[in-house]
């Protein structure tokens, strides 16, 4: 028997942005940008707030593009039972999370449209590839956190710093993009870096011309002179 709430198909697909509830403490949100993911709230037994009172938690169920309002009810059932064991969904539900890199793949896909050119959209990936990957790539997502994206960073940062501040963004989007989708919460750990002053800062590196020979002088004057 299908479980049944407030919402329908078409209410997921329009309903503007807010938190819209289908029952049982499961709700759609949806961003202002039109993003819209599940969230379940829950009490997980035995646990209070500083008051002492019953502390309720959201738990991410996905975004609404690649779950639907059945396998959302579903979830937020098995979450529902959990919680109601003394189990924190968070560790213990069956979740199937992608890893940094899937996600990062399919932000490159996506993104084809939009690249400057073919070369701008490898160069992309490319940075992700060679600096991201072997540190992270096969992590899932929501584990992704400050210490795990400093692993990338740090190696590079002042050796490398141009590279190292594309690979940052490149990385944020990735992580931005997750969120957008329900696979995680919270802010970004790259701009928490950023804000921390985590890393050092980089002098930019004074670029020096040529020295002209002292012959070619009497020239180059006369030369500035006209122009």
């Amino acid at each position: 028997m299908a479980l049944t709430g407030k919402l329908t198909k078409k209410l997921v697909e329009n309903l503007g942005a807010g938190r819209h509830g289908d029952g049982s403490g499961l709700y759609l949100v949806v961003d202002p940008s039109g993003a819209r993911r599940w969230i379940v709230r829950v009490v997980v037994k035995g646990q209070k707030n500083k008051k002492g009172a019953p502390l309720w938690t959201d738990f991410g169920l996905g975004g609404a593009d690649i779950v639907t309002l059945n396998q959302a009810r579903e979830r937020a059932l098995e979450y529902r039972r959990m919680a109601k064991q003394g189990l924190n969904p968070r560790f213990n539900a069956r979740q199937d999370v992608p890893t940094f890199e899937e996600v990062a793949q399919q932000v490159h896909i996506d993104r084809m449209p939009t690249w400057t050119n073919a070369k701008h959209g490898q160069q992309w990936i490319n940075t992700l590839r060679d600096y991201a990957f072997p540190m992270i790539g096969r992590m899932p997502i929501d584990s992704v956190d400050q210490p795990e994206v400093m692993m990338c960073l740090a190696p590079i940062w002042t050796e490398k710093h141009e590279t190292a501040k594309r690979l940052a963004q490149r990385i944020k989007t990735v992580l931005d993009v997750a969120r957008s989708k329900g696979f995680w919460s919270g802010e970004n750990p790259v701009t928490a870096i950023k804000e921390a002053g985590s890393l050092p800062k980089v002098k930019a590196k004074v670029k020096h011309h040529k020295a002209m020979g002292w012959q070619d002088v009497p020239a180059w004057h006369c030369q500035s002179k006209i122009g």
